[in-house]
């Protein structure tokens, strides 16, 4: 089984804890975690891009000058493409990047990230909790775990008094991530150099993932 590090608030090492091998311990699938993290990069995206054909323009009703006579090349309207305030061509529009992906293999995606981060020793199981909301005492933690600069908290839930003054004294670390266990994703799984779980969100993770 997966043997994973556990931490007291003062970052001292306490003991270690088994985790499931279903979640923690499985080899990482590649091509899976490649085609949920294009989804999730491309649901981040806001697509408001957005032109007016020539016929979505306003005004333009009327012809700009007479056919014959003046010389110029004849026009029908002041909004064709090739008039200044005219409409677009094929110009960009709203739309959405959306893309669906089924429910099993976005699971199998978070299990493969926590497994890869496992087996480098980048995940640590935190036991113990924040009394005042202080980001002195979560500095001072991730100095002592050796953290680096971007790192991923997961707490079991933020309406838990606890959990919430984690979530108070991390949200100022300039790269620091703080996330319950039914808002990971891939993609911050992958980008967090260190993943800090508490001992409750362990126990959810493992219930709900394995």
């Amino acid at each position: 089984m997966a043997v994973l590090t556990i931490y007291n608030i003062a970052g001292d090492q306490t003991g270690t804890v088994e985790a499931k091998d279903t979640v923690f311990g499985i080899t990482p699938n590649k091509s899976v975690l490649h085609e949920v993290l294009t989804a999730e990069l491309a649901a981040a995206r806001s697509a408001t891009a957005s032109t007016k054909s020539r016929a979505e323009v306003r005004g333009g009703g009327r012809k700009p000058f007479k056919q014959k006579g003046t010389g110029r090349a004849r026009q029908g309207t002041i909004r064709a493409p090739h008039m200044v305030g005219g409409g677009v061509t094929f110009g960009p529009n709203n739309r959405s990047y959306e893309k669906k992906v089924n429910k099993k293999v976005r699971r199998l995606a978070i299990i493969s990230a926590l497994s890869e981060k496992a087996a480098n020793n980048q995940i640590v199981v935190l036991d113990g909790s924040v009394d005042t909301p202080k980001t002195k005492t979560i500095v001072a933690l991730t100095k002592k775990i050796d953290a680096p600069v971007k790192q991923l908290f997961v707490v079991d839930d933020l309406a838990v008094d606890k959990d919430y003054n984690l979530y108070m004294s991390a949200r100022n670390l300039e790269s620091a991530v703080v996330l319950q266990p039914n808002e990971l994703g891939v993609y911050w799984l992958l980008k967090q150099d260190k993943i800090i779980v508490t001992k409750e969100a362990l126990a959810t993770l493992e219930e709900v993932l394995g």
